[in-house]
């Protein structure tokens, strides 16, 4: 698509309405499978977070880093699956893999020869695992490891962050009533004081805390190290489990966040990429936790599911994790994202736009004012503008979130990045007018 139409409003709501219209002309294809859809499914998808207004574009294939619509339109793919994608689409070994599983049979109703060896990988990457477990989602791997620190502590609540969000069933990010029913203490992210005072109250009755080193849908704000440092400290001095939920974070440095912060938790969870990017979700930790897993043991804990160990899954998250993101392609891509971070708030600088682009890595968020974050419940935008930044990134050919999350895959090149680069500089020079306050 091309912005040549953009033109200058005098409020943001024209502006908007324009981007709109031109989005809706642009997409009749999309618009059409989305009316359809509606009569059938709630809002016309099976994902919350696909809808956007006035529609959501379809996609109809990927390869590499490149998307296509069902209108005929190309994007740059900067979304990469939410994080699950961060190998691009139909990488060349990662479909071979998958191929040669599908060739053995799909699901074998026992072990296969791929799960011990992606376990294998994960327990040497990742220092907090002595052991590690397979299922099938981050949402479903978090609350396994929810539940095995209350069963191995004999206490109930858990300690979370205001804002945070660790899955469909466990989000705190507004008053939610699909929500897991543990009792739960709600802390805020980043204050180390209060959080002492309030682990020191419910000491007794905390089976764990819970909390991203990196939040990454509440807005790319990272953890203070001395306040992850803390709740290490705490946990051990008060028998509670620290589970780090590394869902989206594994990606930013080879052995995850916590090798980069040198702070290891008890247990940890996984999902998106590490499954090659099929189906997939994993929580592990150390001995004393895991070995209560073992069906093999005296009162062990269950642990079922017909798809932990699918072979697709499995074979695609070994060749993933050995052969393609290897330690070496792990620093590239992070570093790739480190510099269109750097660029893009030299843009917002340089426009005087209320912009900022927080993150580590090739994880990030743009947000639509320039307010200092340390917590999930600071990220408070015009709906609007961050509405008119995802439909004008769309009209200049690049995919991301309407929260502007963004999450790079390895097809992306240095081109890549300076042409976004360059389509963030011409919207911020043409709506300037519109963003120079942090009115939310």
């Amino acid at each position: 698509m091309s912005s040549g139409n953009a033109r200058r409003n005098a409020t943001i709501d024209e502006a908007l309405v324009d981007s709109e219209k031109r989005y809706a002309s642009a997409n009749p294809k999309s618009l059409a499978r989305h009316l359809a859809a509606i009569k059938y499914l709630p809002g016309g998808n099976t994902r919350t977070n696909m809808y956007f207004s006035p529609f959501p574009v379809t996609m109809m294939r990927g390869e590499g880093a490149r998307l296509h619509d069902l209108d005929g339109h190309a994007y740059t793919d900067l979304l990469g699956e939410y994080t699950a994608g961060i190998f691009g689409h139909s990488h060349p070994r990662l479909r071979a893999a998958i191929v040669e599983a599908l060739d053995g049979g799909l699901n074998l109703g026992a072990p296969n020869r791929w799960e011990g060896e992606l376990g294998r990988l994960m327990c040497e990457r990742f220092p907090s695992l002595d052991k590690v477990r397979f299922c099938n989602s981050g949402t479903e791997a978090n609350l396994y490891a929810v539940t095995a620190a209350r069963a191995c502590t004999g206490r109930t609540h858990v300690l979370v962050f205001d804002g945070a969000y660790h899955g469909g069933l466990l989000s705190f990010v507004s008053a939610n009533p699909m929500q897991a029913p543990f009792p739960y203490v709600i802390g805020q992210y980043n204050d180390l004081e209060g959080c002492v005072a309030l682990i020191a109250q419910h000491a007794h009755e905390l089976a764990a805390v819970l909390i991203e080193p990196m939040v990454g849908s509440g807005g790319g704000i990272s953890a203070d190290r001395a306040f992850l440092a803390m709740l290490r400290e705490e946990s051990k001095r008060h028998g509670f489990v620290l589970i780090f939920d590394e869902v989206m974070t594994s990606r930013l440095a080879p052995g995850g966040l916590q090798s980069k912060l040198g702070i290891t938790p008890d247990m940890t969870s996984f999902g998106k990429y590490l499954g090659g990017g099929m189906s997939f979700g994993a929580f592990g930790g150390a001995d004393w936790i895991m070995a209560r897993f073992d069906p093999a043991a005296s009162g062990s804990f269950v642990h079922s599911g017909t798809y932990n160990n699918n072979t697709l899954t499995m074979a695609a998250g070994v060749v993933g994790l050995r052969d393609v993101y290897t330690p070496e392609a792990c620093a590239k891509l992070n570093a790739r994202g480190d510099r269109l971070r750097e660029q893009a708030n030299a843009i917002f600088q340089k426009r005087g736009v209320a912009m900022q682009m927080l993150g580590q890595g090739s994880l990030n968020v743009i947000h639509m004012h320039r307010r200092p974050l340390r917590r999930p419940t600071d990220v408070v935008s015009d709906p609007r503008r961050q509405a008119l930044f995802h439909l004008e990134m769309l009209e200049r050919s690049f995919f991301l979130s309407r929260r502007g999350l963004s999450a790079l895959c390895l097809p992306l090149t240095d081109k890549d990045v300076d042409a976004f680069i360059d389509a963030v500089d011409d919207f911020c020079a043409i709506h300037r007018p519109l963003l120079q306050d942090d009115a939310v």
